[in-house]
């Protein structure tokens, strides 16, 4: 019981309530466990600790329930009235969510995210420090806005994490404020409109420039894009395509399933990645590539037919 009850709370930030409501209260263990997720779940929200992406320091008393869906909100949003956010979904102060959204169960909308309208946020979306355009379908599981993957190692041989404070963006922005130098950033990660995200994706903010990814753009489930990532308008990167942090890609590029990039290359527009094929250099022309590393499509057919030549030979 005290295991589905900690799940629960979790969802909604009472990692330190509930263990002490259940270790210190002797009364508490013959309470029905409903009734302790109605208490918890309906009454106002107490301080507790959050991490800064999702919202420290908020006073969740001022936290309301939506009157469309039954959602969490925070008194200070901005939804439209015609959004629905579902029940079990949290909207915290100063996210902007625009006309006809539709939030999920599970979803949490960070302080720092607009939605566009007419957007569909699936169950257990995460955002933070983002900009999401209209008409946009994100489907479930997907994270965006969280910190990229950058360590680094101090002259005394200890692994130290890089400060990740730009954003993710449809728009690449190149005026940094003073802002940024101190620590902090007034950017956001903004994707752009008609986009759609396929379920458990993760875009990760920038760390030195936005990411970004262009209007028109479809992205297959289970694919990982790193910091600092720009993409051009109507790409498609199919199943677990990988691309690493800094990357460029025009507009039009298509990746076949389980493509990898790697980081700080340049893509043109127009070109398409054959499945399972890896970026190592920059790609210039438009066409059609394949191979690792990556060589136009002709050459790594011949590449293949060779090496089965060769085989062939060696073992008749």
């Amino acid at each position: 019981m005290a295991l589905t009850l900690t799940r629960i709370a979790s969802a909604f930030g009472y990692f330190s309530t509930i263990p002490r409501l259940l270790f210190t209260n002797a009364n508490s263990q013959q309470l029905p466990a409903m009734s302790l997720c109605r208490f918890y779940i309906f009454q106002p929200f107490s301080a507790g600790s959050a991490s800064p992406e999702d919202g420290a320091g908020e006073n969740y008393s001022e936290f309301q329930r939506w009157h469309n869906g039954g959602g969490t909100f925070h008194k200070s949003a901005q939804i439209d009235p015609s959004a629905s956010v579902d029940i079990g979904a949290v909207v915290h102060s100063k996210a902007v969510v625009g006309a006809h959204v539709h939030i999920g169960s599970g979803a949490i909308i960070g302080p720092s995210v607009t939605i566009g309208q007419s957007t569909l946020i699936g169950y257990n979306v995460a955002l933070s420090n983002c900009t999401v355009g209209d008409l946009c379908v994100i489907h479930n599981g997907v994270c965006i806005g969280q910190d990229g993957f950058g360590f680094l190692v101090d002259e005394h041989g200890n692994m130290l994490k890089k400060p990740q404070v730009s954003a993710a963006s449809s728009m690449f922005i190149l005026d940094y404020p003073i802002s940024l130098i101190l620590g902090t950033s007034s950017l956001c990660l903004k994707i752009g409109s008609n986009v759609e995200i396929g379920a458990n994706s993760c875009i990760d903010r920038g760390s030195w420039r936005d990411t970004v990814v262009g209007d028109h753009s479809k992205i297959d489930n289970l694919v990982q894009i790193a910091h600092n990532v720009v993409i051009g308008k109507c790409c498609m990167l199919c199943g677990q395509v990988g691309i690493a942090g800094s990357v460029t890609v025009g507009d039009y590029v298509t990746m076949g399933g389980r493509v990898l990039v790697r980081d700080h290359v340049s893509i043109a527009s127009k070109v398409r990645l054959a499945g399972a094929s890896c970026v190592t250099k920059h790609i210039t022309e438009p066409g059609d590539y394949g191979g690792f590393p990556a060589v136009p499509i002709h050459e790594w057919r011949r590449q293949v037919i060779m090496h089965r030549l060769a085989v062939k030979k060696k073992n008749p």
